[in-house]
């Protein structure tokens, strides 16, 4: 585990000690799936990301998250910071615009300078969706009644369903 390199950031912060913690690993690419894990579980955060490698690949960088306890395919905040990482400590920080490369799809972050504070934008993919939920057993459950669903979704018309990765 020699050449290892690791990032404790704040997200979402405006201050220090503040926001979302995230550790970010650099030089990562010869850990195993089940060290990665270990390291995750030993920082403890919500979620640890893993910048395998300084090259780039594909046009982006290979980045994998683990929380404590699993892999996850995609997360925003880890996107967010670790593009920072990389922005900041392995490229020109004139460059605006960072490719990770996870295990979900190819995520952009760009960067904007306002007035002092700097803003990372991510492009999500678009959303799929599972098999929706019964009305009627959703509203049971709640202790609603079927007609109180459809008041309480943002868009109308859109039955519960499960987001699907």
């Amino acid at each position: 585990m020699k050449g290892l390199i690791f990032y404790l950031l704040d997200v979402f912060a405006e201050e220090k000690y503040a926001g979302n913690q995230l550790a970010v690993v650099r030089n990562a690419g010869a850990l195993s799936s089940d060290q990665m894990q270990r390291i995750a579980n030993e920082m403890h955060f919500s979620e640890t990301a893993f910048i395998l490698s300084d090259e780039e690949r594909n046009g982006g960088y290979d980045v994998r998250i683990f929380t404590p306890a699993r892999e996850m395919p995609f997360a925003g905040h880890p996107t967010l910071g670790t593009a920072y990482v990389i922005r900041h400590d392995i490229l020109d920080e004139t460059i605006n615009k960072v490719t990770l490369n996870l295990k979900l799809a190819q995520i952009d972050v760009t960067f904007e300078k306002i007035m002092k504070n700097e803003i990372l934008w991510m492009e999500q993919i678009p959303p799929t969706f599972g098999n929706t939920f019964d009305e009627a057993k959703t509203a049971q459950m709640l202790n609603l009644n079927v007609k109180d669903i459809d008041s309480i979704l943002l868009f109308k018309g859109c039955p519960p369903a499960c987001l699907s990765s």
